[in-house]
């Protein structure tokens, strides 16, 4: 009687949770249909698996193993670069596809997607779990890739149910339902709960999520705080967490990595790899008029080892130029002559709405006025033109030198089409096909 404790109602919410299936490795299948069903795996420029495509994965290869590593496990893997251009623009039809059967669309990262079918039986004249199957059919028609589907009556529970049966699957978790799907579940695959939740969780002895969606009201409010109580109550059917299809605008924090190969000792380079990172991390944050109070960098070894440093800001800035001297104050405190680097990285943090910022009694307005200017200007030619078409003096090794990429680049990097530049491509994916 366990289902008892959950919610009666057939479907007092339809939450539909859409996952791409080895996304990237599908976008390129789908691209060259030659290499369908074939190991494969893209990542050839970091140097370790990104993605692996499920004939890969039967033979052990998985996301972050070493290149050297998933060719032992496999002597015929296929090895792509990543084509993150092409993977956007499949992303990106992907939730339009979505979007013909419900408005509320929120996504949630490149290849997965909620969705708020409530109320729309009557408008598209079917059943939620039809209207899910239609959606899941005509992805897989119109991008040639497969997706697996969850639906049920919150976002914790559909996305449960979308891992339930990949690849390619379709699994509805109603009301009455709830319980047996949440006794096959480990407390630790459930969305939201990290591993120190789950040691937590099973220090009291419970280790799957029906054991944690049964615990007493009083007792999880007592022993979790607010996020806890939230996978509880949605755990229980109880929907909390809305489905969003605002894009993002809010941030804490604004992180960008950049891994090259090979790795290097270089310390100019290192340097114009990390003032590239505080440029693309700046971009973001001005796009949202936000500014940073600390920044933070990071320099990560060929061991993976990493050395990182970070200071409070004296005014929050979101303007490289701005920032350009702390940035090398904190290289040098990151810095070891001698040693190998294979990524750079620098994360903005304590982001404030930029009008909030104040400027103090040693700093210059006008000349922070004039900056702006600047970068007003820059960001218009970058929309026009193409992401760091102006960029700090500091970065230009990169454009000299290469981005330190391992392996041969993408397709759709090789391809110019009319009109298109180096830095300006057209939103279109290349699809190869013999005539």
């Amino acid at each position: 009687m366990t289902n008892l404790i959950f919610s009666l109602h057939s479907w007092p919410r339809a939450i539909i949770h859409i996952d791409g299936d080895a996304f990237f490795t599908s976008c390129e299948e789908a691209i060259h249909p030659q290499l369908r069903g074939k190991p494969l795996i893209t990542g050839g420029e970091r140097g370790i698996v990104a993605c692996a495509s499920y004939a890969a994965k039967r033979l052990g290869v998985k996301r972050g193993v070493s290149l050297v590593d998933a060719r032992k496990m496999c002597p015929g893997l296929i090895v792509l670069p990543s084509d993150y251009e092409t993977y956007s623009l499949f992303s990106r039809r992907l939730f339009a596809v979505m979007r013909r059967f419900t408005p509320d669309v929120e996504e949630y990262s490149i290849d997965e997607a909620f969705a708020d079918l409530t109320g729309m039986r009557r408008a598209l004249k079917a059943s939620y779990e039809d209207i899910a199957l239609r959606m899941k059919k005509e992805i897989e028609r119109e991008l040639a890739i497969t997706v697996s589907v969850g639906l049920s009556i919150t976002k914790v529970l559909a996305k449960a149910a979308s891992k339930h049966q990949k690849p390619s699957g379709l699994t509805v978790i109603r009301g009455r339902e709830i319980a047996p799907y949440l006794n096959d579940l480990p407390v630790e695959k459930v969305w939201g709960i990290g591993p120190a939740t789950a040691n937590y969780l099973a220090k009291m002895g419970i280790r799957t999520a029906l054991a944690f969606a049964q615990m007493s009201e009083d007792a999880v409010r007592r022993k979790f705080t607010k996020p806890g109580v939230e996978i509880w109550r949605e755990l229980r059917g109880e929907s909390v967490y809305p489905v969003t299809s605002e894009e993002k605008s809010v941030y804490a924090s604004i992180s960008k990595t950049r891994t090259f190969a090979p790795p290097t000792e270089d310390a100019d380079y290192l340097f114009a790899q990390l003032a590239r990172n505080v440029e693309s991390a700046c971009i973001k944050a001005r796009r949202y008029s936000l500014a940073p109070k600390k920044i933070v960098v990071f320099l990560k070894k060929q061991n993976f080892d990493s050395a990182g440093s970070e200071v409070a800001l004296s005014r929050p800035c979101a303007c490289p130029l701005e920032l350009s001297g702390i940035l090398r104050e904190l290289f040098a405190a990151c810095y070891r002559p001698r040693e190998l680097y294979r990524a750079t990285g620098v994360i903005l943090a304590d982001l404030v709405a930029d009008e909030c910022v104040q400027y103090s009694l040693f700093d210059d307005p006008v000349q922070a006025e004039r900056v702006r200017d600047v970068y007003d200007a820059a960001d218009e030619l970058a929309r026009k033109f193409g992401k760091h078409t102006v960029h700090l003096g500091a970065s230009h090794l990169i454009e000299k030198i290469g981005k330190g990429r391992r392996g041969s680049p993408t397709v759709r990097e090789q391809t110019r089409l009319r009109g298109e530049t180096a830095r300006r491509h057209l939103a279109l994916p290349l699809i190869h096909v013999k005539t």
